[in-house]
């Protein structure tokens, strides 16, 4: 199986490297610290799977080289630290075919890039539980990329008239997002939703 290492830093590329050099079916075929490079090494190398951090330097991040590579046809798994509904959503809607902490032992790396390089899904262990648990949860739906924009700036203590200007959209467009998120998490006040937000671990 020929792997594409993309992560901004080089300690962890090099110690992935060694790390899959001891199996003899995986072939590390290139590395990539951005984005755009992972993206580009991707259609040149043609991999059957990329492990993909999420947080990258300057330029793309993970999620949108993710999106773009994966419209190509091309496996990627997702290799982070972050674990947080935010992130693994917008992960596997961009179509990662798998979510990997990088806390995982190796023996499980190995065996997500085997399935993921088979089309199977992967998941690490929190991961799959906090997956189960939204969809055996409340029943109320997710929260919009807009309404998490939202809730971020609600837990840094702004304003209404401060969100609209640091988000760029009117206070009536606001107060119309806040009830929405009030809605969807089951509260009735601001203090309530960023308490939830971090409870579901909606907040970075």
């Amino acid at each position: 199986m020929k792997v594409l290492l993309c992560d901004d830093h080089a300690v962890v590329r090099a110690g992935l490297l060694a790390l899959l050099g001891s199996e003899p079916d995986i072939e590390v075929v290139g590395e990539a610290g951005t984005g755009e490079e992972a993206v580009a090494a991707a259609a040149k190398l043609r991999p059957d799977v990329v492990l993909m951090d999420l947080q990258l330097g300057p330029g793309i991040d993970g999620v949108e080289a993710t999106r773009r590579i994966a419209g190509t046809g091309v496996r990627v798994l997702v290799l982070t630290t972050y674990d947080t509904d935010a992130d693994i959503t917008r992960a596997i809607a961009a179509g990662a075919t798998g979510y990997l902490l990088k806390a995982e032992r190796p023996e499980e790396l190995f065996a997500a890039i085997r399935a993921a390089a088979q089309g199977r899904t992967a998941l690490s262990p929190p991961v799959a539980s906090r997956v189960m648990e939204r969809m055996r949860g409340t029943g109320r739906p997710s929260l919009t990329d807009r309404e998490l924009d939202i809730l971020a700036q609600l837990s840094r203590g702004l304003g209404n008239r401060e969100i609209a200007r640091a988000l760029f959209i009117s206070e009536a467009t606001v107060k119309t997002h806040l009830g929405r998120i009030y809605e969807k998490l089951g509260v009735e006040t601001r203090a309530g939703a960023v308490a939830e937000g971090k409870e579901r671990r909606l907040l970075p």
